[in-house]
């Protein structure tokens, strides 16, 4: 099959079968093309519904092996990522008036979170060409997932991580196998020791979007929306929702699933028609929100970015101009929230909904409500959440308002007033 790689801004072609990161020319993202005129002629919506029911074919990402990077399905390094839940929202509580809002949750995934997508993608390609070692930063779930899958392949595996980095996170990609580094600063600081170590030993560099195979796996939670969404009582083509909120650091995700949609147009799977993309992100850090808010196509790096949400907490991302132009294209927005208001939204998410979100996707429903109360959203509307990771990830000490009872003298009238 004929694939392609070329570049993001300058569209240079770059040859597919060596390792790859940056464009040669402007440094910029590298994006893998499809043969989709050819391959419209056989992979078809019926196919892969048929396919995956009858079970030859994956219920897992790889469902969509066709537009991903392998050859065959043997390639694949996987353990079992994607096909996750699109849960609709119940109505009760803040949820109350929203007819058509739903969650889709990637904490099912095997590595707890969405990462668990672009790492099997990236692994999978970095194993076929021959690459020997990797590595990466991270600020959380990328580490784990990172680690999990090259110890599939059974490649070594470096992940450089600020500091404090939720302990869950430390202990998944050390537990797997990878050499951990902690770093006193943030993520940028991480990648500045992952390219010097690539330089002085060979290893090849995983940083989002500085190599060209992890948006494909994000890609995928694309693919999988309007699959979700189809009802086949109705008989409906596949559409996509009115609105998706997306919680934002480096991006890959929002770049990976409008990739997704473009190539599903081409394929004639869908038709021209976008959701609304908007960016959720923590006020602390928020570069692409005040690129947007001021009309710029490129986001500065923000200084001294703080933020609980530790995915979101990413001062500077590579593909800057590629989000800002998504939000352009699709007459999305960006928006940013205190910690407060995505804490206090990640327990209704938990609360009312049983969803265990972690902070970044607090971030998602926190927004939602902002752009209710403005009216740019409407409860009628379809509005996609994304729970890109499990609160459990954050989970390091129980609440310490909790009753603790002595059974041989339990006093209920403490116990029911304490809970």
């Amino acid at each position: 099959m004929h694939n392609t790689l070329s570049c993001a801004s300058c569209e240079k072609s770059h040859e597919i079968n060596i390792p790859q990161n940056l464009c040669h020319e402007c440094s910029k993202p590298l994006l893998a093309g499809y043969p989709l005129e050819t391959l419209k002629n056989h992979f078809t919506p019926n196919l892969v519904r048929h396919e995956s029911a009858d079970g030859s074919r994956p219920l897992s990402m790889w469902k969509f092996h066709e537009v991903l990077p392998v050859d065959s399905l043997d390639e694949s390094v996987s353990l079992g990522e994607g096909g996750t839940p699109l849960l609709p929202t119940i109505r009760r509580g803040p949820f109350s008036e929203l007819t058509r809002c739903l969650i889709k949750d990637e904490s099912l995934n095997p590595t707890a979170s969405f990462k668990s997508r672009g790492m099997a993608a990236a692994i999978t390609r970095a194993k076929s060409l021959g690459i020997s070692e990797v590595a990466l930063p991270s600020a959380g779930n990328a580490a784990g997932a990172a680690a999990a899958y090259a110890a599939r392949a059974g490649l070594p595996c470096w992940v450089f991580m600020p500091v404090d980095t939720p302990i869950t996170n430390i202990i998944e990609a050390s537990a797997s196998g990878a050499h951990v580094v902690l770093v006193k600063g943030l993520i940028d600081d991480c990648g500045k020791l992952v390219r010097e170590g690539c330089e002085r030993h060979g290893w090849f560099d995983l940083s989002t979007l500085k190599e060209p195979f992890r948006i494909e796996g994000k890609k995928t939670m694309g693919y999988e929306l309007p699959f979700d969404l189809f009802d086949v009582r109705e008989n409906t083509k596949l559409r996509l929702p009115d609105c998706i909120i997306y919680p934002t650091g480096g991006g890959t995700g929002l770049i990976g699933m409008w990739k997704a949609f473009d190539e599903m147009e081409q394929l004639g799977w869908i038709g021209p028609e976008r959701p609304r993309m908007v960016v959720a992100q923590a006020s602390g850090c928020a570069p692409i929100v005040q690129a947007w808010d001021l009309g710029k196509t490129h986001a500065e790096r923000i200084e001294n970015a703080a933020t609980v949400a530790s995915g979101l907490r990413v001062p500077a991302a590579i593909g800057d101009f590629i989000m800002l132009r998504i939000l352009k294209e699709s007459r999305g927005t960006a928006l940013a929230v205190s910690d407060q208001e995505l804490l206090d939204a990640q327990r209704e998410l938990t609360h009312y909904q049983g969803v265990f979100a972690a902070p970044e996707s607090g971030a998602t429903w926190a927004v939602a409500k902002k752009l209710l109360d403005r009216n740019w959203l409407k409860p009628h509307e379809e509005i996609i959440l994304f729970n890109t990771s499990t609160g459990i990830k954050y989970s390091q000490d129980p609440p310490r308002d909790l009753p603790v009872v002595d059974p041989s003298k339990t006093d209920w009238s403490q116990i029911l007033e304490t809970t």
